[in-house]
């Protein structure tokens, strides 16, 4: 009786619950009820649909690519390594969640524009030109998602028994073994969990993406900002692009869900 009593969910709990989970799942179920299904298929075969889709899966790899190159060093230094203002970086790699997206796309203007800190050092010595280009995308992308890579490996890394690397390193294993060997495949469910935010969030980036490479067909108009172009002029065509958006997102990340969870 008690355990029957005690599973029973309290309805001050169950209506929030259940009013939260209806505030998600309606814009969902709005976009499947207003879609045009019987065009459905011609407005996915058009051409600015197809490569602005390739173009948005492309630039969001690169970008997770990117963020993992500098990401996962980044989550062990703060994870591993004691200094002075470790508190202040960490809550310098966090900012980009809470700033606003259009935000971050003013300040890599101010960093990499031809006027920038760095960026007229790029075009002077090397020719190269980051604004309004895919590789500003990328760039954009990378700046946006790459914290949520950060914090899921940092907090792998944190849980990840040290132990192990201990005793590799008393066997003799430099650091780099040890790291490649032993670290990394320990704290792999969390990279690859890291990884999935870090190229859904990616792949549904518009505000830096406009304000920092702009809105070019083939060059820099990815799925958001085909969206946001469409929804002004063809509000059948938004939602199309919409329900293709969701469906990456969605089977990208229930096919990946069950082995970032379970590790295997």
């Amino acid at each position: 009786m008690r355990q029957r009593a005690g599973s029973r969910a309290p309805w001050v709990l169950v209506v929030p619950a259940v009013l939260g989970l209806a505030f998600l799942v309606l814009p969902l179920a709005g976009l499947l009820i207003r879609a045009p299904w019987s065009t459905l298929l011609v407005r996915l075969a058009e051409p600015a649909v197809l490569e602005a889709l390739r173009l948005s899966l492309v630039c969001a790899t690169v970008a997770t690519v990117v963020c993992l190159l500098l990401g996962v060093p980044l989550a062990w230094l703060l994870a591993r390594v004691s200094f002075p203002g470790r508190r202040v970086v960490r809550a310098l790699v966090t900012v980009p969640l809470v700033l606003p997206p259009v935000v971050g796309g003013v300040a890599l203007l101010l960093v990499f524009g031809r006027r920038g800190l760095i960026g007229q050092w790029l075009e002077s010595a090397f020719g190269v030109t980051l604004p309004f280009t895919t590789a500003g995308v990328v760039v954009a992308e990378a700046f946006v998602a790459m914290p949520f890579l950060v914090i899921s490996v940092e907090g792998a890394l944190r849980a990840a028994d040290q132990r192990f690397e201990e005793a590799a390193a008393t066997l003799g294993a430099s650091r780099w073994t040890v790291f490649r060997r032993v670290t990394l495949p320990l704290i792999m469910p969390g990279v690859v969990a890291g990884a999935v935010l870090c190229w859904a969030r990616a792949l549904g980036e518009f505000g830096a993406t406009i304000t920092f490479a702009g809105n070019f067909p083939g060059t820099t108009r990815t799925m958001p900002l085909a969206v946001y172009l469409a929804l002004e002029t063809e509000p059948e065509a938004a939602i199309v692009l919409s329900l293709v958006l969701l469906a990456v997102s969605v089977i990208i990340l229930a096919s990946l869900r069950d082995r970032w969870v379970s590790g295997s």
